[in-house]
């Protein structure tokens, strides 16, 4: 308990600007931060990038820390996976970019285009489910959260994310069926003309 009262203390004078602060701070907790990233993103440099942007964020916002959800360790741990979650999507988006580009030399611009009407009709689904259960989807599908860290990042109990999650892919299914129906009903009508 001791510990957790000098972490809320060295974040109050780090929000205060105290450099000594910031320095006890990441000195105590950058061996942590640095093993989950490099767990997760399994590079030594894309750690240590990862540690930094997670102290730099500590630095610009140190009163993110809420108490009352964890210790400030759990609050890291969770900071890092996120950050280091992130990091990788990157990659993988700038992979996938790459793939896309040279399927489109391969495959030529009709696979491209429907490639992107994919993901935007995807996109324009969840803009129309409530905000809650979108959050919920980005979290778990796109973000790769656990339903527990959704929990702690929506400051939610577990069993409503699961039902929000579940509503959610409900709703997505519906305007699925909506969007199948709507497309029959213009081909039947360029069948009329």
């Amino acid at each position: 308990m001791e510990d957790r009262w000098e972490d809320m203390e060295l974040l109050e004078k780090i929000a205060e600007g105290s450099r000594t602060a910031f320095d006890r701070f990441y000195e105590k907790y950058a061996p942590v931060v640095y093993h989950i990233a490099l767990r997760i993103v399994g590079n030594e440099a894309e750690a240590e990038d990862v540690s930094h942007d997670v102290f730099l964020e500590i630095l610009q916002k140190p009163h993110q820390f809420d108490p009352k959800r964890g210790s400030v360790q759990a609050f890291l741990a969770v900071k890092t996976k996120s950050r280091s979650l992130d990091r990788l999507r990157k990659k993988r988006d700038l992979l996938v970019s790459r793939l896309e580009e040279a399927a489109l030399k391969e495959k030529g611009a009709e696979f491209y285009f429907l490639r992107q009407l994919e993901q935007q009709v995807i996109l324009d689904a969840l803009t129309h489910l409530p905000e809650e259960q979108r959050q919920a989807i980005i979290h778990f599908y796109f973000r790769g959260e656990t339903q527990r860290e959704i929990a702690a990042a929506m400051n939610k109990p577990l069993g409503s994310v699961k039902s929000l999650i579940r509503y959610g892919l409900r709703n997505l299914r519906k305007q699925k069926e909506l969007f199948r129906w709507m497309e029959a009903g213009r081909g039947e009508k360029q069948h009329e003309a």
